[in-house]
């Protein structure tokens, strides 16, 4: 039997990291968890939203303790162009109710909250320590290099869990280079306010009611980006998500497109007299369904960013992180038991994977991205033409509404033709099957 430390090691204390570390150390497992930052949560960023089932599952009613800012009531959805918005969205009250949906988040004080469980469960974390490389012996990962003297760490089994840049699993061979196309850069601010001007500005009665607003459309003019508006306590996070490769295209800079959508007309009253506390950026995997690698070899799993789980549509993250992280710990548990660290015995992680809504949702819009890519005016005029028939309906002007109707209807003709409109939308649902 070789040398070893641990029985398992985790690299990375985000969500996935710990969701690991949580399950494996109430199972009794050694587990090691090895963060680079000073704390879990210093060098973490999302956009800043939390869904409660996945973490409920780990640790019920964690909410009750945990250091959350306000569960969302509200999600709104807004398409922009220069001048106007137009919106949908859901209201219900049962997200005002326990065990509620979701929360906004800070992940500095959720992410180190989050391990002090860990550890407190029997799990070692350290901090401020960089994973250099893996050890392998015979073709199976045996173990890790760190940055400390003699920092050599055996185990049975490593997860990473070490974000989207993933060495790890770049330097197995499991992952490709990251390219322009399957990656988004984010940025984010955090905007003080008042709890008054936060309750008063979005509709809501209370500091623990809150509501999200993710925004699109042709107002990024073609280039694939997301914008998100979430209420904290006394703060607003609003930040912007673009494809690297657009943003390379267009030459434009992700700070200059965050100030761009902070100056928008309906943006800017939500955010006004407001003092930026926190500037924040970051990577997001945006490749979907076809940008997952493999996720396993001997001796080795990876999960959450490093394993490209991302939901872009809805932009889903962490629970995808923690659910991996969960999966990855249990296929360990299952390891051990069999006495079996081999890749086929691993392979079993991405079979839960496959059976749980982590890759069925991605697998569902696996082919969204080249839609977007092949048929860009998807992104653009369409969404205008929604706004300009919302706003000719709603304007009051002296036209009948009849005629208004047809102006439209014949607007529609014109910009799109009603046979390219048809293979549009057959080939939607044909991308969508």
């Amino acid at each position: 039997m070789g040398k070893k430390d641990f029985d398992v090691i985790i690299v990375g204390a985000g969500p996935a990291g710990l969701a690991a570390g949580y399950v494996l150390a109430k199972a009794g497992v050694d587990t090691i968890i090895i963060e680079r930052g000073k704390f879990p949560g210093a060098k973490n960023v999302m956009g800043g939203i939390l869904y409660r089932k996945p973490m409920d599952d780990l640790i019920p009613e964690f909410y009750k303790e945990a250091p959350l800012e306000r569960h969302i009531i509200e999600q709104r959805m807004w398409l922009l162009d220069e001048a106007a918005h137009f919106g949908s969205g859901i209201r219900n009250q049962k997200w005002n109710q326990e065990p509620y949906n979701c929360f906004s988040v800070f992940r500095a004080h959720f992410d180190k909250w989050f391990s002090k469980q860990v550890v407190d469960a029997g799990a070692l974390l350290i901090n401020e320590t960089v994973v250099t490389e893996p050890i392998v012996e015979n073709g199976k990962v045996v173990g890790v290099r760190t940055d400390r003297p003699e920092g050599d760490l055996y185990a049975d089994c490593v997860i990473a869990a070490d974000g989207v840049q993933s060495f790890l699993a770049k330097s197995l061979g499991l992952r490709k280079k990251i390219t322009p196309e399957k990656v988004a850069v984010a940025t984010k601010e955090i905007i003080g306010l008042s709890e008054k001007e936060v309750n008063d500005r979005f509709g809501v009665t209370n500091p623990d009611e809150g509501v999200t607003i993710e925004l699109t459309g042709p107002f990024f003019e073609g280039i694939e980006a997301m914008a998100w508006i979430y209420t904290n306590k006394t703060s607003v996070s609003i930040g912007v998500g673009a494809i690297i490769k657009d943003l390379i295209e267009h030459r434009m800079n992700p700070n200059d497109l965050l100030e761009k959508v902070k100056a928008h007309p309906s943006v800017l009253p939500l955010i006004e007299g407001g003092e930026t506390k926190e500037y924040l950026a970051h990577m997001i995997p945006e490749g979907g369904y076809f940008a997952v690698p493999k996720l396993y070899t001997d001796g080795f799993m990876v999960a959450g960013d490093a394993a490209m789980l991302v939901d872009s549509v809805h932009r889903e993250g962490s629970n995808l992180a923690i659910e991996s992280g969960k999966a990855a710990a249990k296929t360990y548990l299952e390891a051990k038991e069999a006495g079996d660290f081999s890749e086929k015995m691993l392979s079993r992680y991405q079979d839960k994977l496959e059976e749980m809504y982590v890759l069925k949702d991605l697998k569902y819009y696996r082919n969204l991205p080249e839609l977007l890519e092949e048929k860009r005016y998807l992104l653009t005029d369409y969404p205008q033409f929604i706004i300009d028939a919302m706003t000719e309906i709603y304007n009051v002007d002296g036209t009948p509404k009849p005629d208004k109707f047809r102006k439209i209807k014949d607007e529609l003709k014109q910009r799109f033709g009603y046979i390219n409109l048809a293979k549009d939308l057959y080939t939607i649902w044909r991308k969508l099957r």
